[in-house]
């Protein structure tokens, strides 16, 4: 195994992990956003108003999401045993 094939493999691995981990990271945000705009205009300086709707917001993108993570993962590790299987 070259060089090349090992820094071929490493950067699939981390844009798989960036395309797992992108739509529940962006939900979050958009919902932590949601709340601190929410709690600046009413002036609620609550610290633990934002903790239950992100969990909760995380948990629902996860279980819809669920199925693309599924095939990325399935894809990449396909991929691996692919080139396992070719040397």
């Amino acid at each position: 195994m070259t060089g090349m094939e090992v820094l071929d493999i490493g950067r699939e691995a981390l844009w798989t992990t960036v395309m797992m981990a992108g739509p529940a990271m962006i939900i979050g945000l958009l919902v932590g956003v949601a709340i601190a705009l929410f709690q600046a205009l009413t002036q609620v300086q609550e610290m633990t108003l934002v903790f239950v709707p992100k969990i909760v917001a995380i948990f629902l993108a996860l279980l819809i999401f669920l199925p693309m993570m599924g095939s990325l993962i399935a894809a990449f590790a396909n991929d691996a045993f692919a080139r396992i299987a070719a040397m």
